[in-house]
């Protein structure tokens, strides 16, 4: 058996896997290479033997080294290759890239790019993100959201002692609550209110008291997306 066949699916396959699917297999593909591959120009030219056997014809051949390219790519952008100091042509694979050959965790580490951290909070970049990394989204959904608590208290001027569901009704209750938007109608203050007591109630108190097991990851990034949106709503606060 190739070492395309061994590590890839078919090629047909291949065409229909988006670059953070794909690139852990070019990493796992780069890890079993001879030297010479870790040349991007080398790795993409598509002559060797066991490449033109795996992919059939030579215009499937060009479509999956395209995929290939943007892998690779990506592998960069996230620090699992790096150019060696003094030839930029050649690359080598990072501690970041060997931890992950080592363990052989792919999946973890692939869907990191469902919580990327252009555009999330930085307390989450920083609390929230590698348990999510690792699987371990009841304590990365608790944290996001316990930010989100920590936030609205402080902003809102309240004692350590209000907490939860209470919290989010002192501080964006109508009409007078310390968050309220006094310029909106009514009817949005209430729903400004009902939308953090709901998100608290929905996502942070269940983790508090006792675990979720929740599995899938793109769920889990939904709702960290949505404590994202709720700091994003408290920092606007004037």
């Amino acid at each position: 058996m190739s070492l395309y066949s061994e590590i890839y699916p078919l090629p047909e396959a291949v065409l229909e896997m988006e670059p953070e699917e794909l690139a852990p297999l070019v990493l796992k593909h780069l890890g079993r290479a001879e030297q010479g591959k870790l040349n991007r120009h080398n790795f993409l030219l598509g002559t060797d033997r066991e490449f033109v056997d795996w992919a059939g014809s030579y215009k499937q051949g060009q479509s999956v080294l395209e995929r290939f390219s943007v892998a690779w790519m990506w592998l960069e952008k996230e620090l699992f290759i790096a150019p060696q100091p003094g030839n930029n042509d050649w690359m080598f694979i990072t501690h970041r890239g060997k931890k992950v050959l080592d363990s052989q965790d792919f999946d973890t580490y692939r869907q990191g790019y469902l919580l990327p951290s252009d555009g999330l909070d930085s307390i989450l970049v920083r609390k929230v993100k590698q348990s999510f990394i690792r699987g371990d989204y009841d304590t990365a959904i608790f944290q996001a959201f316990k930010e989100v608590e920590v936030r609205v208290r402080t902003k809102a001027g309240l004692s350590e002692k209000e907490i939860g569901v209470d919290l989010m009704r002192k501080a964006f209750g109508p009409p007078s609550a310390p968050l309220v938007d006094k310029t909106a109608h009514p009817a949005e203050q209430q729903a400004r209110m009902e939308l953090f007591s709901g998100a608290i109630g929905t996502y942070k108190n269940p983790s508090s008291h006792r675990y979720v097991n929740l599995t899938d990851p793109r769920e889990a990034a939904d709702i960290i997306h949505i404590a994202n949106t709720l700091l994003r709503i408290v920092d606007s606060i004037q």
